[in-house]
């Protein structure tokens, strides 16, 4: 994949208590990554988030999105103060991210650039991935509930899914514990770009890749992992539960959706899973 000239940025200003609703309008918006800048004399004073972007954003897009996004957080759309779009150069995105993005450890796993020189203790797994490449470093909330639960929950021999890969992160996790990996996604870019990350970490040949979702065709695998959102997860929960012979991981999932998720476990007859918090965002693990 050829990387674009330049990048495209939108920078929303909004009240302190809206940042995270700003940072999910733009995961949902597939971007690149997101800073936050925060010129706070005091506590509650606003703050800046900026969502980098491969191709420019039309209005009704972003503020479709964004609006999506206060609602599902119970927020007003009087806490956006302004809203502004830019485009910058490809090298200055790179040097972004490398002031920003530091190693993030999850259990036994540690996250990566590919520039960073980290000490690799005995019983580290670590995991690079190159920041120019798209949907993500992989170090967000919602990975790090599924990187937690294949740390404590997944056994070398196991099958794994991992369904909407991007980054292709746990799938590659998966594989560095001696399991074999598949992956899919809808989106045929984000395949290639799994692909990628998986031969920067010697994994590409423990890792199996297909575009598109599961069916009924689809075999059973011991541990299945879907880090998508709620409204992915709600309409193919039967067959995710279907795939799964010992652990389904759902991620993508915010606090306040949370009965909706239990409540249709719960519909389903499922009673036994846990529920895991980070930040705004909740992992649910079923033992099938």
């Amino acid at each position: 994949m050829t990387s674009p000239q330049a990048w495209f940025a939108v920078e929303i200003t909004v009240a302190a208590e809206a940042a995270e609703a700003v940072e999910f309008c733009f995961n949902e918006l597939d971007s690149l990554g997101t800073e936050i800048h925060e010129f706070r004399v005091k506590p509650g004073d606003d703050v800046t988030i900026i969502g980098y972007f491969s191709r420019p954003l039309s209005d009704a897009d972003l503020v479709q999105q964004l609006d999506t996004a206060l609602t599902v957080y119970g927020l007003d759309r009087s806490v956006v103060r302004s809203i502004n779009n830019k485009s910058i150069e490809n090298t200055d995105w790179l040097s972004e991210w490398k002031k920003h993005w530091r190693p993030t450890r999850v259990g036994r796993f540690l996250i990566a650039p590919q520039w960073e020189n980290v000490a690799e203790k005995p019983g580290t797994i670590v995991i690079r991935i190159e920041p120019n490449m798209a949907f993500g470093t992989g170090t967000h909330e919602t990975t790090k509930l599924c990187l937690k639960a294949i740390d404590e929950r997944f056994e070398p021999g196991m099958s794994f899914l991992d369904v909407g890969t991007g980054t292709g992160i746990l799938a590659i996790a998966a594989a560095k514990l001696d399991g074999k990996s598949y992956a899919c996604d809808i989106d045929p870019d984000a395949v290639e770009i799994a692909r990628q990350n998986a031969k920067e970490n010697d994994a590409a040949g423990e890792i199996e890749y297909f575009e598109g979702s599961i069916d009924d065709k689809t075999p059973a695998f011991d541990f299945v992992c879907a880090n998508l959102t709620i409204d992915v997860i709600l309409p193919m929960l039967p067959l995710l539960l279907e795939r799964a012979n010992k652990f389904l991981v759902l991620s993508g999932i915010l606090v306040e959706q949370e009965d909706q998720i239990v409540g249709e476990l719960e519909r389903l007859g499922i009673s036994q899973f846990n529920i895991e918090r980070d930040g705004e965002w909740i992992g649910v693990i079923v033992e099938c």
